[in-house]
């Protein structure tokens, strides 16, 4: 029984890792080339690095058949990423895998959700390589934030500012409708307290934003 289970892990196990990573395979002179994700969902404003992998192909298999084995190793100062978003695009250095021949990561904070192309321009020992691929797409940072954020946001900052400007209007006016009928000091004296109150209280709210 036991070695029926651990039979039917090792059969199991690659078609997990297969879905886990999305990964794009693709293939240059005598070389396999793949690219993807180093933490997968990505998303927006956090920091991630785009996995490159290099291996000779193995003769006499199909591309969908060739697996990264025995990788290229001292790729760095001759390979790089250029990766683009629309009408920007910025080219990244690799950086080893001191663990694992043969890939690499080019470190980047993709800031903006959507598709990102990842242009491969260098030499592979011998082997030009110019070569566009597409890793997976970049989602929006909301989508896995949880919970909402407790602090004021912007929005609320603003619309509260509104709100007592429009407050201290509406005593002004006041002001001036008890001044045209002359009314007693102790009126004034109410009014000027609520505005002194409203004037530091957008003065508190202006502090803690910035604290």
């Amino acid at each position: 029984m036991k070695l029926k289970f651990i039979i039917f892990s090792f059969l199991i196990i690659p078609g997990l890792v297969g879905m886990a990573f999305g990964h794009t395979v693709d293939s240059v002179g005598e070389y396999r080339v793949e690219i993807g994700w180093m933490n997968e969902p990505v998303v927006s404003g956090e920091t991630n690095a785009i996995e490159f992998y290099v291996s000779p192909l193995e003769p006499g298999l199909e591309l969908e058949e060739q697996i990264f084995k025995n990788g290229i190793p001292d790729l760095k100062n001759t390979v790089k990423i250029k990766l683009i978003f629309k009408d920007e695009s910025i080219t990244l250095p690799l950086s080893p895998d001191h663990n694992i021949p043969g890939k690499y990561y080019a470190f980047v904070n993709p800031t903006i959700s959507g598709f990102y192309q990842a242009n491969i321009l260098g030499t592979i020992e011998d082997t030009p390589i110019s070569l566009s691929m597409h890793p997976p797409k970049v989602d929006e940072r909301s989508y896995i934030e949880f919970p909402e954020p407790s602090d004021i946001t912007i929005t609320q900052m603003i619309d509260g500012h509104t709100a007592l400007i429009e407050d201290v209007s509406e005593l002004k006016d006041s002001v001036l409708m008890l001044e045209e009928s002359q009314s007693n000091n102790i009126g004034y004296f109410g009014i000027t307290v609520g505005i002194i109150g409203i004037t530091l209280a957008i003065v508190a709210i202006t502090k803690s934003k910035k604290n």
